[in-house]
């Protein structure tokens, strides 16, 4: 125990009634979560219910620790013990059942991220991985089926880090005997944390968007915001007259519906934009601190949403593993449709009311645990968190065993157009099913693919130095040409030149990423743009990913055509130019698909139609052409009326619209024969390699 002061000072110690606007409000949060998880119309920014409920716990906490603190004393173990009754055992029972699942339902390929997840998620840092994993929250198309335990994972990080802090403050401020200067100091401590962590989370949205989303550092400020409502509630009792309360209160619950409608999956998220649901929160609990008859507690009390808040934390447990796991089933390469996705999260608040009433209630509750020595309940925890490591551990090692071919081998043959389709996985599949994920082109090993924030070329070359050069420019897509193209320019006397950048098209239009504008990748284009001009190679070859995030406003293809003509008018004339089709993308990584499939690869093939959707496709095919300007189409040797991911005994595919290197370096007479019109022309000794 350790004890912090023997008086109480009051106007430090919020009361801890029961406040049914809380409960509403915890229904409003997870039912925008969970309407956005299952895609229903209209609730684009649901997303929106986590920085809700991290508002919320930053204000409970906070009132909670301080009331502790004003008392006869403050136990860690205690606090600890009680955190982990409330959050582990619900938490604990939905990991352990949707291992389970993950064993049962999830293609073989894809099981080891998943139980690998599971494991982070037992360790409580399921939220860095998929910051370190560079996870799209708001477009992966095959998510984790633990990636709702990100909020978790930052949830417990505060709950640890938080009360160090508070009580770190206290002992400084409780030689303080005036009431309100200990509140202003406090507030002013929070207010400090508070806006520390956003600068934070700014600067991480504009550097990356993963880790501005994922970590505790910069999502502390939410909870510091509720955290500072907490210390000025007695302040807001004195001052606040309860009319006005009831206004700011309306004020913030539409605040919170609006984000919930007007945000999207391009909204740049967390960002400034996240203030707008953050501080919508505060003026609810604010303004509820003295209900007024109008306010709209009188709506969250409704029953509805006082079900909805108490089964909340038990509900948006399970509807995310309910979704993912029928997906996984169903195959990633079939979205669930959208009367599915309803009829999965309807048939969630049952379930979730059953983890309420015989897990999360009962242990909360429970006298055994909450009547002992801390330690119980921390051992208790430690225990069952262990077991569910090594549960996942065993996971992995059946996974090991899991044939990932049929058992027999194919013929490798060289592509061909049309292309030669292998019906099965074959043992020999080059590279192997569980390799062609890691299947990536040298250069992004050697550091000539450059990652988001960089914006100086740094150019590769490859071949024989004084041999006519060829220039790759463009995306990632052009950097998974560069394994064909090395091998074809060291058959064939010519020196390659590689500047590709992740996410960052060669066309001169304003790209955005993650809703934000890619600054970076507009300072990289012209700069590259400048090193041609300087210095022309003989042949530069464009190549971009057809559906590269583009400004909204604008028609893409409009958008394309412009940036087309814009960059081909800016290479220097006397450089021939190749403009390459966008590759298939085949909706999902077909990675997954072909290990639930093995035998019949046809179940993964994507119709051509739909596989060569993007907007900048039909802007590439309308390019002119003339001596100068040349058009290459690779599709007649991936597809035919479908485009399949198992070609004469090769992977094609290592995600869903990238080839895998091998498969690229397969297709090097290819490149030759279609880039024929315009490369040019080699000398003998350089031809020979002398």
């Amino acid at each position: 125990m350790v004890v912090l002061s023997r008086a109480r000072p009051r106007s430090l110690a919020p009361t801890r009634e029961f406040r049914a606007d809380i409960q509403g409000l915890r229904a409003v949060a997870v039912a925008a979560v969970v309407l956005n998880h299952a895609r229903v119309p209209g609730v684009g920014g649901g997303y929106v219910g986590v920085d809700v409920f991290f508002v919320i716990s930053g204000f409970l906490i906070t009132g909670h620790l301080i009331e502790a603190m004003s008392r006869n004393g403050f136990s860690f173990a205690r606090f600890y013990a009680r955190r982990a009754r409330r959050i582990l055992p619900a938490s604990f029972t939905v990991l352990g059942l949707t291992i389970a699942g993950v064993m049962l339902w999830v293609p073989p390929a894809l099981r080891p991220q998943s139980l690998w997840d599971a494991v982070a998620v037992a360790a409580y840092f399921p939220n860095y991985v998929l910051a370190f994993r560079g996870t799209d929250y708001l477009a992966d198309t095959t998510p984790s089926v633990f990636q709702h335990y990100w909020s978790l994972g930052v949830e417990e990080q505060f709950y640890l880090l938080w009360p160090v802090l508070l009580v770190a403050v206290w002992f400084v401020l409780r030689k303080l005997r005036e009431d309100r200067s200990r509140t202003r100091l406090l507030a002013a401590v929070l207010g400090l944390v508070v806006v520390l962590s956003l600068l934070a989370e700014l600067s991480e949205t504009e550097r990356s968007q993963p880790w501005a989303f994922f970590s505790v550092w910069t999502r502390a400020w939410e909870f510091g915001l509720g955290g500072l409502v907490a210390v000025g509630v007695p302040m807001i009792r004195r001052l606040l007259p309860a009319a006005l309360g009831a206004v700011l209160a309306w004020a913030g619950l539409a605040g919170i519906v609006a984000a919930c409608i007007g945000f999207t999956a391009d909204t740049p998220f967390p960002g400034w934009v996240a203030v707008v649901p953050a501080v919508a929160t505060a003026l609810v609990i604010g303004g509820g601190v003295r209900e007024a008859a109008g306010g709209p507690a009188m709506l969250l009390r409704l029953r509805p949403f006082q079900f909805l808040g108490l089964i909340s934390y038990s509900l948006y447990l399970v509807h995310w593993p309910i979704l993912q796991l029928v997906q996984a089933g169903v195959g990633y390469e079939h979205p669930l449709a959208l009367w599915a996705t309803e009829a999965l999260t309807a048939a969630s608040v049952p379930v979730a009311w059953l983890l309420y009433r015989l897990v999360e209630h009962p242990v909360r509750r429970s006298r055994w645990l909450g009547t002992a020595l801390p330690w119980r309940s921390l051992a208790g925890a430690g225990i069952v968190s262990g077991a569910l490591v090594v549960a996942a551990v065993l996971g992995l090692v059946v996974v090991q065993s899991t044939p990932m071919d049929v058992g027999r081998t194919v013929a490798q043959v060289a592509p061909q157009s049309p292309p030669l389709v292998t019906s099965f996985v074959p043992s020999d599949l080059m590279p192997p099913l569980k390799d062609a994920a890691d299947d990536n082109p040298a250069i992004f090993n050697d550091g000539c693919e450059l990652g988001f924030a960089a914006s100086v070329p740094h150019p590769c070359t490859f071949g024989q130095a004084g041999a006519p050069r060829i220039m790759l420019f463009g995306d990632s897509q052009a950097a998974q040409w560069a394994p064909g193209l090395r091998a074809m320019a060291e058959q064939e006397g010519y020196q390659l030149v590689t500047h590709t950048k992740s996410g960052c098209a060669s066309t001169l239009v304003a790209h955005s990423r993650d809703g934000v504008a890619y600054l970076a990748c507009d300072q990289w284009r012209q700069n590259v743009l400048n090193q041609l001009a300087a210095d022309p190679p003989a042949l530069v070859i464009l190549a971009n990913y057809s559906k590269e995030e583009l400004p909204s406003g604008t028609s893409p293809s409009r958008q394309w055509r412009t940036g087309i003509d814009a960059t081909i008018a800016a290479l220097p004339k006397t450089s021939k130019v190749a403009l390459f089709m966008g590759t298939p993308d085949v909706g999902a990584n077909p990675v997954g698909c072909l290990s639930a499939h093995l035998d019949d690869t046809a179940a993964c093939a994507k119709p051509t139609a739909s596989a060569l959707a993007g907007p900048g496709q039909k802007p590439i095919a309308a390019t002119p052409v003339d001596g100068r300007i040349h058009v290459v189409d690779m599709t007649d040797y991936l597809c035919t009326t479908t485009c399949p991911s198992v070609i004469g005994g090769y992977m094609v595919y290592r995600d869903s619209h990238h080839l895998t290197a091998t498969f690229s370096r397969a297709l090097a007479p290819a490149l030759r024969v279609k880039l024929a019109p315009v490369l040019p022309k080699v000398s003998a000794t350089s031809a020979s390699g002398h």
